[in-house]
Parts: structure tokens; sequence; C-alpha cells
């Protein structure tokens, strides 16, 4: 396939000769990543109900404040990806972490909805930072197309169990210290993992070779050409579909298998299970990818996510049922992050990635952000859970649409 841009921006041949060691870079990446969405993103939903009831509040007005954080973080993928492109990350994602931590104390100690709402915008913006958008760009600035899949593939797998570590970690700490030492005790967790790695293993720009960081100029030709490709927006709209979908999945499933008589244990516990399906669904992507495109991979998980979602309502009512179309959506619940590198460096290389990046990220996540609420507006208004799941079909359909519709469209001049 032409590409747009052809530009390649990698490290050196020995990356160990300017003292930089790219897989601690990784591992570090990997260990930040997963401390990171849990203690910003997933712990959010375990300290719910016992903020709610300190705050004397509703668990929608709490609920409210997450949103407003991850749109926040939408509105800061675009300066970030701009940041990233000229100046690197190290300073970037050490001075993210260090304020992440600062607002995780101050999280510890808001006293009205008011204070919440200001402490969780602030966490969004941070999170823009920290998390996988700044790390791939790291890595994609860092490695050579060979070595690439698998060191964005370390990061997502281990990130993929931060859910599973720090849920539960959340919950124990609720029960025996009670939410605000709680956060008190993640904000040191935070702070004594993530800066000191980020600050010692991320290299500084002058570390990679003279190409690794083009001109301004070269750097805004390259993120204009992306975005006058049809093809990029092709693949933003069947992302933001896709991105609806897996929200509105995560945030309504545990409601949908108590309406059809689960326990909510069971119920919480499949749900978990997306976490665990969604580093299944990377390792597919990255072993399948040796054999087909991308975008042909993409399109077979996102149908087949489809058809799990229209099963749903006649094989939930037994667990057995629930389990195995949950797996089949789970599959695909995050090989989207997985695919983006590769799809964007592969048709407008590296010389302006995390512009790019950012540029496709901030609509993607305000879907992410918003879908919950359109669909529990449909459940407010008496449409039900087959509507919401049919919603849910639709997007994974017309996401699996784009990603063929990608692969075929007439390239444009360059």
């Amino acid at each position: 396939m032409h590409r747009l841009m052809t530009t390649s921006t990698v490290v050196s041949a020995d990356p160990r000769a300017d003292g930089h060691h790219p897989w601690r870079m990784v591992a570090a990446l990997a260990i930040t990543s997963t401390v990171g969405y849990g203690t910003l993103y997933y712990a959010y939903a375990v300290l719910l109900r016992p903020m709610a009831t300190s705050l004397d509040t509703s668990t929608t007005a709490v609920t409210g404040a997450l949103t407003a954080s991850v749109l926040a973080g939408a509105l800061m993928a675009i300066p970030v990806g701009r940041w990233l492109d000229r100046h690197g990350g190290r300073v970037l994602m050490t001075a993210g972490s260090i304020t992440a931590t600062a607002l995780l104390v101050a999280w510890s100690q808001v006293q009205t909805v008011g204070q919440l709402y200001a402490v969780m915008t602030g966490i969004g913006i941070v999170s823009a930072m920290v998390l996988y958008e700044p790390a791939f760009a790291v890595i994609v600035s860092c490695f050579s197309p060979d070595r690439r899949p698998t060191a964005l593939l370390a990061v997502t797998i281990v990130a993929g169990f931060a859910s599973t570590i720090f849920m539960p970690l959340t919950g124990h700490l609720v029960a025996h210290l009670g939410w605000r030492a709680a956060l008190l005790t993640l904000a040191a967790i935070h702070g004594l993992v993530t800066v000191p790695l980020l600050s010692l293993t991320i290299p500084p720009p002058t570390a990679s070779t003279p190409t690794a960081h083009p001109d301004r100029g070269q750097r805004r030709a390259a993120a204009s050409r992306a975005t006058h490709d049809p093809r990029f927006w092709i693949l933003t709209a069947a992302l933001v579909a896709h991105g609806a979908a897996t929200s509105i999945i995560a945030v309504h499933l545990v409601g949908y298998l108590t309406s059809r008589g689960h326990p909510a244990t069971f119920a919480a516990t499949t749900t978990g299970l997306l976490g665990v399906l969604s580093v299944t669904g990377r390792l597919v992507l990255t072993a399948a990818r040796r054999r087909f495109a991308v975008t042909t991979i993409v399109a077979t998980v996102f149908a087949i996510q489809a058809a799990a979602i229209l099963a749903l309502p006649f094989a939930g009512d037994s667990r057995i049922g629930a389990v195995i179309t949950v797996t089949g959506f789970g599959i695909g619940f995050g090989i989207a992050h997985l695919a983006i590198p590769a799809l964007l460096t592969g048709r407008y290389g590296t010389t302006a990635y995390a512009t790019i990046a950012g540029r496709l990220a901030a609509p993607v996540t305000i879907a992410r952000a918003t879908a919950p609420l359109g669909a529990a507006a449909i459940l407010h208004t008496g449409g039900g859970y087959l509507v919401v799941l049919a919603a849910v079909a639709l997007c994974c359909v017309l996401a699996a649409a784009g990603m063929l519709a990608r692969a075929g469209t007439a390239t444009p001049p360059t």
C-alpha cells in the first residue's frame, strides 16, 4: 500500500551507545501505565459509593466527575501530542506523574462535589500526559518497525491487568482505612513507582538520532497530510463507533446481567473478564498480523463482537451463555489500543506520530466518555436493554465496515 508519509524515526542500530536501554524503558512504561490506570481511573469505581456517602450527594453526581475527567483528557490529547513530537516524553511524563500524585492527595481531601469535579478535571489533564498515548509515542520514536510491535504488546499486556490488580487493592484499602486514607495510600504508590521510573528510563530528545526530531515544518506537513487523507477520518469514525460500544458495555453490562436474574457477584465477575480478555485480543492481533493485514484482523474482531452482543439476549439467561457471549465481545475490548500505532505509523510514518495520534484520540475519548450517558438516557426513557444492545451491535458493525473501507479507499495524491 502506498504511504502518504514514509519518513521513519527510530533509534540508532545500537541504542545503548548513548546510554539508553530501550527494553528497560518498556518495562518501566508497562509498570507506570499499570499504576497510572489503576490509581487514576479504575480505583474510581470502587471509591464511588463511599465518596457519594461522605459528600452527601448522589452516585450520579459523583459519576459525572469521572466523565469530566475523561473529557478533560480528550481535550488535552492534541496539545500533548504536539509536545511529544517536539520535545519527547521525559519531561512531560515525569511532570505529569508528579502532578498526578499531588492531585491524588488533593482528591483525598475534597469536601464538596465542586472540589471533586475540579480535582478530577485536573486528573483527566495529567492522565493525557502519562497513560497509553504518550507511552506509545515514546516507544514509536525509540524502536524500529520490526521491534515496535513487541514493545507495544509488552506494555499493553502488563497494563491490561490494571483493573485486576487495583480494583481489589482499592477495595481492601477502603474496607480497612476508609476512602480518604485509601487515596493517600494510592498516591504514595503512584509517586514512589512512576516518578523515578519515568525520569530515569525515558531518553531525552538529544539521545535519539538526528532524524528523530525533524523540524517544525516537517512535523506540520506530516500532520497536515494525515488530516487531509480520507482514510484518516474513516479510521477515526470506525474507532469512535467502537469506543462508544466498548464503553457502553463496560458501564452497563453488570446492570444488564442482573436484570436477567443473575446475582450481582456473578455479573461483576463476568464483567471483570473484559480486562483479562483484552490481553488475549492483543496477543491474537500480534500473532495474526504476521499473516494478515491489521485492518482485516481488527475488522474481523469487531464483527465477532457484534455477533456476540446480538447473541447475548438469547444466551444471556444462562451463566454459560453469558460467559461465552461476554468472552466473544471481550476479545476485541482492548485491541484498538494496540492497532492504532501500527495503522498510523504504517501509513504516515513517525515524523508527527504523536500529533496525529492525539488528533485521533480526542474524538475517540469523547465518544468513550459520553456514550454510556446516552445509553443511560435510553434506559431512563424506557427504551430498555435490547435497544442499548442493538445500538452497541450497530456500532461494532459500523466499526468493522470502517476498517474494511479504510483498507480499500483510494489513496489521495501526495
